[in-house]
């Protein structure tokens, strides 16, 4: 290897020799490239390249060549990582190489057991892997300490860096970052390791506000893989029994069988999935934790009816880690099939091994999702192959015109199609982010016991994370927070907790940024299963469907928030919340667009999707969608802007605001109470004048308080928080000026 590589020359020797342990012949190119970077240890640097591809050893090799002869006197690297699980997965990937080393490897989350903690803190060394969420909790609970938990720090790695980017939890990570560097006085070389990245200038400038342009880009230049896809359209089949026969024979004490409940079309799908995933190794995606029990249970029963063990194990958020470790290891283990059925938990990259195919149920969540998905297969220098279920219902006379289109199966050629193309999403900007800003104000207060109004602003926004907030917003933040009782100011002029703001601090949920559902814990036998946001009553009796199994409920504890359970024949899908979530940007549309104007049937299409294609296409012409986007349906009109959900959103507000009655389907406006002649007067008074300012039209908006700290926000913050994050206030007054001007 040495002869070949200028690199591997100059790593330390044990690390050298761990390589020919592990019977590398050679660095990858990405390897090559990082090496001289990284043990330069000065710059900052942004390390892209698909999954499996050796990002990690592309970081870790120098970092641990720096620590080889002295990883003592405080936390040396800070490995930041979005879950716990890859926490996990990156821990054993380390440990290894790390003891060879005698480099100490730590890992810190909720798992973790309080003697370990206590280690760490007591002689901190060498790599510490975290979630930013007990970063936080450090900031809070160990205050005092972190500038000596972090003197000597010489590397902070972020890890999958996508996950974070135009996030609250990656405006919490950025916050964090330059804490750390605050309280040990001095700036840390930052490292972040991503597969998805659709601009490298956002992914730059996101590691290292106001210096994006510094921060040095290594990407693979490795070939291009190959791609197999195919997109399986169906149509949808209702239920062999209707509800009320169903409910009907449930109250009977005969539960119906799944088969009978569930639409004809899963149904076809999960056959199709048995035989051609059985006896391998394979992710199965599905937009809803709900979908991911349905599909679970439907293989499973098929692995029972065709006699063999089960191949198919469910993955999602809601599940136990006991459940969740189940799957993974079954996944892992290459002397028996298995593959996992999962929402974005295996999206990320936890190792699973060789993944021979990708399937996707339901329009994909985004372009960047998909390509992160798609990473998965293929790993071992084969093709990756895809395989998309789209389901669409019948059109009937009453079908109204959006419901026509097949937009769904459109828009997903469309995801596929940009894909190709290498186009992802671009991350949302210019959102203030004021519920994640509150509660860094809140956690560097309890850090430092008390702060002034002026160190907080220069800490947390002019220098910080929050440079979109001047130092007058930032005081009426904290007059927001001090009406609250969160905060109040002494004689000194410094800010402390008051008794709110100490009980919620104190509060183990503090440490997110984000909402959390309200959830029950499901148990069997005195097992755990996993946690079940309530969606709906239960009361003993009630089938279910979780874990990809059936079972049948005990007793309920709504004191304690747990439901007992027992395994049954029965069962009756979970109400999770939730499903694809994503907005959908205008790029799509546009592509949306261009497939309807086209005649072009692309090469990936089965037979039923072709067919589906090109009943969307004849709609799109009968409706004249080609030269109009305005149309009467009914008593009401419809409007198709082909422009993106925020742009959309925008004019939902905009036009409620003035009394008209207009919700969003898709990719279209519905007006059920005005013609289209009204809808374009409206659309032409819009135009005629200025556009209103976002903060304006957000106060009209009822339901704003959408993220965690919303409810300590006054009305004028909370509009101005709403409007920043949610609205396209020019984009929305574009749509009106170009259809006031069409004929």
């Amino acid at each position: 290897m040495a002869e070949t590589s200028s690199a591997f020359d100059l790593l330390h020797p044990k690390v050298q020799r761990w390589l020919w342990r592990q019977g590398w012949e050679a660095l990858r190119d990405l390897q090559e490239a990082a090496i001289p970077v990284l043990l330069r240890g000065e710059e900052d640097a942004v390390i892209a390249a698909s999954t499996a591809s050796g990002k990690t050893e592309a970081a870790f090799l120098p970092i641990l060549t720096r620590l080889a002869e002295d990883s003592g006197g405080s936390v040396r690297a800070l490995y930041l990582s979005p879950l716990k699980a890859l926490i996990n997965d990156q821990f054993d990937r380390l440990e290894q190489l790390c003891e060879d080393l005698d480099v100490p490897v730590a890992r810190w989350h909720g798992d973790v057991s309080a003697t370990q903690k206590k280690k760490l803190l007591a002689q901190p060394a060498g790599v510490l892997i975290i979630t930013p969420e007990s970063l936080e909790a450090l900031f809070v609970l160990q205050g005092p300490k972190v500038r000596s938990l972090f003197e000597r720090l010489d590397h902070v790695v972020v890890d999958e860096l996508h996950a974070f980017i135009g996030s609250e939890r990656g405006q919490q990570l950025q916050s964090l970052l330059h804490r750390v560097e605050l309280a040990i006085r001095r700036r840390v070389p930052r490292v972040a390791l991503s597969a998805t990245l659709g601009d490298l200038a956002i992914a730059c400038e996101f590691l290292r506000p106001g210096g994006g342009l510094a921060v040095r880009r290594i990407v693979s230049s490795g070939v291009g893989q190959e791609l197999r896809v195919q997109l399986r359209g169906y149509r949808a089949v209702p239920p062999r029994l209707s509800p009320a026969r169903a409910e009907a024979q449930e109250a009977s004490g005969q539960p119906p069988a799944l088969e009978d409940v569930v639409a004809g079309d899963a149904l076809e799908i999960s056959r199709h999935l048995f035989e051609k995933l059985r006896g391998g190794h394979h992710l199965i995606f599905a937009n809803s934790r709900s979908s991911v029990e349905l599909y679970a249970d439907l293989l499973r029963r098929h692995c029972e009816t065709h006699g063999i063990p089960n191949e198919f194990w469910p993955h999602h958020g809601s599940l136990s880690r006991d459940l969740r470790e189940e799957t993974e290891a079954a996944i892992k283990d290459r002397a028996r099939p298995a593959s996992a059925v999962c929402t974005t938990t295996l999206e990320l990259g936890i190792d699973v091994g060789a993944i021979e195919s990708v399937a996707q149920i339901g329009t994909p969540p985004s372009v960047a999702s998909l390509r992160q998905r798609l990473g998965r297969s293929g790993r071992q220098g084969g093709a990756a192959v895809l395989r998309l279920y789209l389901q669409e219902a019948e059109i009937e006379e009453q079908t109204p015109p959006q419901r026509r289109l097949r937009a769904n199966l459109v828009e997903s050629i469309a995801a596929v199609q940009l894909l190709v193309a290498g186009w992802c999403e671009p991350p949302e900007n210019g959102a203030l982010h004021l519920s994640t800003l509150m509660q860094q104000i809140l956690s560097s207060v309890a850090q430092h016991g008390g702060a002034r109004a002026d160190q907080l602003w220069r800490a947390l926004c002019r220098e910080g994370a929050f440079s979109a907030v001047d130092s007058a917003l930032f005081a009426e933040l904290l007059r927001s927070l001090g009406g609250n009782e969160l905060i109040r100011q002494l004689h000194t002029g410094e800010i402390v907790l008051d008794l709110a703001g100490e009980r919620l601090v104190n509060h183990y949920s503090f440490y997110t940024a984000f909402q959390t559902a309200e959830e029950y814990r499901l148990t069997s036998g005195g097992r755990s299963l996993g946690t079940l946001p309530i969606s709906y009553p239960l009361f003993p009796g009630l089938y279910l469907i979780f874990g990809g199994r059936r079972w049948v409920v005990l007793e309920v504890d709504p004191e304690r928030k747990t439901v007992d359970l027992q395994p049954a024949q029965g069962g009756r899908l979970p109400g999770f919340e939730g499903g694809r979530g994503a907005p959908v940007h205008e790029r799509v549309r546009q592509e949306m667009l261009g497939l309807y104007r086209s005649t072009a049937v692309p090469p990936f299409l089965d037979a039923q999707a072709r067919d589906l294609l090109a009943e969307g296409r004849t709609h799109f012409g009968r409706l004249g969608l080609s030269d109009r986007r305005l149309l009467a349906d009914g008593g009401g009109a419809v409007l198709f802007c082909w422009r993106s959900d925020r742009v959309l959103d925008t004019l939902v507000v905009w036009l409620s605001a003035r009394g008209l009655r207009v919700a969003q389907d898709g990719p279209a406006l519905l007006f059920p109470n005005a013609s289209p002649f009204e809808v374009r007067q409206e659309l032409a008074a819009l135009s005629a004048a200025d556009p209103p300012g976002a903060r304006e039209l957000a106060a009209s908006v009822v339901n704003k308080q959408t993220e965690k700290f919303h409810p300590y926000l006054a009305e004028p913050l909370l509009a101005l928080d709403y409007a920043s994050a949610r609205l396209d206030v020019e984009g929305a007054w574009s749509v009106a000026r170009d259809l006031a001007a069409e004929d």
